[in-house]
């Protein structure tokens, strides 16, 4: 499969929340059409910085996802989650939070 190249220039939206207690920023880029492209994800939190580190390697997976062809909602599903439903791991709290 190909990769969908986006757009030289883009709109890019910036969201802050909270995840197990950290809070994070979540930056998007779309595609022409609105579907989701590429997602950036940093732990603002001092002495976090494992946490941003792996926020940033899910994030760059999670992109690299998108632009092959996956649909963010199918990786929403995916991805582990509690008996009720939350999302146990940073992806599937960015997907939740941007409601794909």
């Amino acid at each position: 499969m190909l990769r969908r190249a986006l757009p030289t220039r883009r709109a890019h939206e910036a969201r802050q929340f909270e995840f197990r207690g950290a809070p994070y920023t979540v930056g998007v880029g779309r595609f022409e059409d609105g579907a989701l492209a590429e997602v950036f994800i940093d732990c603002a939190s001092k002495g976090m910085l494992p946490l941003g580190d792996d926020a940033k390697d899910a994030a760059v997976c999670l992109s690299i996802d998108l632009q092959y062809g996956a649909p963010a909602d199918v990786i929403q599903k995916a991805v582990t989650r509690t008996t009720d439903g939350a999302a146990t791991g940073i992806i599937g709290a960015v997907l939740d939070l941007l409601e794909t």
